[in-house]
């Protein structure tokens, strides 16, 4: 009995599971390119999945991972709806796009056909987006006056050619 009983455990455990990596990969492909399959990768200490309603709940330390579109997110719970193809993450988002962008609040729904987020801030606090912009200005060594100084009286300045 008792070896029955973690059998259907393992199976409780790893079904899911198995059905998560083969459902991701099956259903993800980015707006922008037209083939192929990308795969995108869930941790957490507890997943489920309902094949009825096609939803992953991901609960606890969660972590996801979407090299496609460079994007690195942690929440402590995130649900994807498969056929709505949206991710919606909750509890101290985190969210890092592109190596350098990066969102964080308490709730945020990735679009992913639109490559969209939409966050929500926790009650009387603000979101906050850090966004890197390449100034050109800035990299460019800071440039002298162009004005020329005006010679003194009575010197004698010599004309260009």
């Amino acid at each position: 009995m008792l070896k029955s009983q973690m059998h259907r455990l393992g199976l409780a455990i790893m079904l899911p599971v198995t059905i998560i990596t083969v459902t991701l990969t099956g259903k993800l492909s980015t707006a922008q390119s037209s083939g192929g399959n990308r795969p995108l990768t869930i941790r957490a200490d507890i997943q489920e999945y309902d094949a009825k309603t096609q939803v992953i709940t991901a609960r606890g330390n969660v972590q996801m991972l979407y090299p496609a579109r460079q994007i690195q997110a942690t929440a402590a719970q995130a649900q994807y709806f498969s056929k709505e193809r949206r991710i919606d993450f909750s509890g101290n988002v985190y969210i890092l796009q592109q190596g350098n962008n990066s969102i964080r609040a308490e709730k945020v729904t990735y679009l992913i056909d639109e490559g969209r987020f939409i966050a929500l801030p926790q009650s009387n606090r603000q979101v906050e987006s850090i966004y890197m912009i390449e100034d050109d200005d800035l990299s460019q060594p800071t440039s002298r006056p162009t004005t020329k100084p005006t010679p003194k009286q009575g010197s004698k300045t010599r004309s260009p050619l």
